[in-house]
This record gives C-alpha cells, sequence and structure tokens, in this order.
C-alpha cells in the first residue's frame, strides 16, 4: 500500500508538471529571455523584468511562479549578456534555477540581425513530501525527500528580428536530468520523473495601424516529448505608445486578457489573466500574472520603440 501511494504521489507531481517542465508564461512576449538565450541585449537597452505568476487559482497546491532577469547589450560591440532567476512551487516541490546568458548578433541587412545565444543554467530542486495529506500514519515520506538536488544544464537559441519583426527557435535545456532516483528508494521505473527537451518557436510582428494605433500579433510554441503541442497565440493593441490591451488563446487550455501601461520612458507594467477552457476550469478561479519592467537608457540615444518585445 505505501509503495502504490508512493508512485501516485510521484506520478502525480510529475505529471502535473510534465506538460510544462519549463515555466509557462502568458505575458510571453515580455519575457523572452527565460526561453531563449539570443534574445540577450536585443532591445538596445539595459531591461530589468520581473514577474509573479499565481495558476489555478484556488486549487491547492497549484503552481507559483516567480521570476527575475536582467539583459544589456555590451557597448561597442555585438555581443549581449543575460541574468535570469526562476523559482517554481507546485505541491510539494519548490524549484529554483539561475541562468546565465550571453549572445552574439550579426547584422544580415539595413533593417535586421540574426543573433545566436547559449545559456548556462544551474537548478536546485526541493520536494518535501510531508507537506501533503499522509492518511497512513506508517508512512514515512520524509525519507524520500529531495533536498536542494543540483543539477546543471545547457541551452541554445537562434533570433532574427528589427524594430517590428523576430523569429526564434530555441532549447534552453539541453540535459535531461532524472529525479526520484534516489537509491534504495522503493519507486519503480516508470515512477521516475525526468527532465525533457523542450523546443520552442516564437514569432512576432508590428503593424502601424495608424499613427497612435499599433497591433502586434505574436506567436509561440513548444514541443515537449510525451506532451502535446502547446501553441500559444496573442494580440496586442498599442495605444499612443502608452496603453497595452490584447488577448491571447492556449490551443485547448485557456483564453487570456492581456493589459498593460507605460508609465513613463522606463516603468513599463502589464497584467495578464487566463481563464481556463477544459473541465479544471471547475476547480479553480483561473490564473493571475503581473510584471513590471524597468528600462535604464542612460548613454542611448533614444528610446526603444516600438515596446512590443
Amino acid at each position: 500500500m505505501k509503495k502504490r501511494f508512493l508512485i501516485f504521489i510521484v506520478t502525480l507531481v510529475a505529471g502535473a508538471s510534465y506538460g510544462q517542465q519549463d515555466s509557462q508564461f502568458t505575458n510571453y512576449m515580455y519575457n523572452t529571455i527565460n526561453v531563449n538565450p539570443a534574445y540577450a541585449g536585443s532591445r538596445g537597452v539595459l531591461s530589468i523584468f520581473g514577474l509573479h505568476r499565481s495558476q489555478w487559482v484556488g486549487l491547492d497546491g497549484a503552481p507559483k511562479t516567480n521570476t527575475f532577469s536582467l539583459n544589456t547589450p555590451i557597448n561597442n560591440s555585438n555581443f549581449g549578456l543575460g541574468v535570469s532567476i526562476v523559482n517554481d512551487r507546485i505541491g510539494p516541490s519548490d524549484e529554483n534555477s539561475i541562468s546565465a546568458d550571453v549572445s552574439y548578433s550579426i547584422q544580415t541587412s539595413e533593417n535586421y540581425k540574426l543573433s545566436f545565444g547559449i545559456k548556462a543554467t544551474a537548478n536546485l530542486l526541493n520536494v518535501d513530501f510531508t507537506k501533503l495529506n499522509i492518511f497512513n500514519p506508517n508512512d514515512n515520506l520524509a525519507q524520500y525527500n529531495v533536498d536542494n538536488k543540483f543539477s546543471p544544464n545547457v541551452g541554445a537559441g537562434v533570433y532574427f528580428h528589427s524594430n517590428k519583426t523576430y523569429f526564434g527557435l530555441s532549447v534552453p535545456n539541453f540535459l535531461e536530468t532524472k529525479h526520484f532516483d534516489k537509491e534504495g528508494a522503493t519507486f519503480s521505473a516508470n515512477s521516475v520523473a525526468s527532465e525533457k527537451m523542450h523546443y520552442y518557436f516564437i514569432a512576432g510582428h508590428v503593424f502601424d495601424l495608424s499613427s497612435s494605433v499599433k497591433l502586434k500579433p505574436a506567436l509561440l510554441t513548444k514541443l515537449v516529448q510525451g506532451a502535446p503541442l502547446q501553441v500559444d497565440v496573442s494580440a496586442n493593441f498599442l495605444f499612443n505608445d502608452k496603453f497595452t490591451l490584447g488577448g491571447a488563446y492556449r490551443w485547448d487550455a485557456a483564453a487570456s486578457l492581456l493589459a498593460g501601461f507605460q508609465v513613463s520612458d522606463a516603468w513599463f507594467i502589464g497584467y495578464g489573466y487566463d481563464l481556463e477552457v477544459t473541465k479544471l476550469a471547475n476547480y479553480n478561479s483561473g490564473s493571475h500574472e503581473i510584471f513590471l519592467r524597468y528600462e535604464l537608457f542612460k548613454n542611448y540615444n533614444k528610446v526603444v520603440s516600438p515596446r512590443f518585445f
């Protein structure tokens, strides 16, 4: 009975995050550095970004994600640098990742650049089974806890972009790390969870509808072995270079409302709300996401425009 219970719990934890082992974001168009290291420095300014996401609010043990990133071009060079930190909590698991990104850009035409990037990541995983409801007092789940398990990883990406258009391909993590494989544990081979490679394709374009209104459709697709293809499509309107309003759809998963406000040249704040379109909607009140971006324009000639990506 104990073995079956352990297998069930591990399967639940692994399965809940299997389709989105990499953190999931509705405002992905502003958080590209997390999925593609070639993005580092592409905005031409020092960009600092912070985001909080509460997923499936009201569902006990639902994912909560916090991320912070910084990326900047290196003056008088084709290089860009980035650093990002992601904390992802789901159920009894708490995962922290720290990544460093380096990019190199080539001017392919008057308007376009092709950037190449590499990512190095240090990951720490904690799983505390004592946070679960234990119905059998004879079960000693603590002996199976995962305490600060360290695993390194590397990734790479390419990013083709201009002021109004971008395309990107990336794999943030090449190494497939196994979890819950402690020596002597009672887990079966089928209950060992392993990180899988995630393949990302992103694209977006800014259309000038008038002198005061811009439209940007964007796309993110994520492919991982053992999970359905994830497709996120969005469309945002930018009014007077200040107010952003739009919507998004995650295929067979959620519909989203997006909003943002350019408080000043340096500060931009945004919000996203997801409403599930699956049966899971019966058990939660949706997902909330809020972010803040600060950009330092010192030593640069002008503010980056448009502000969509």
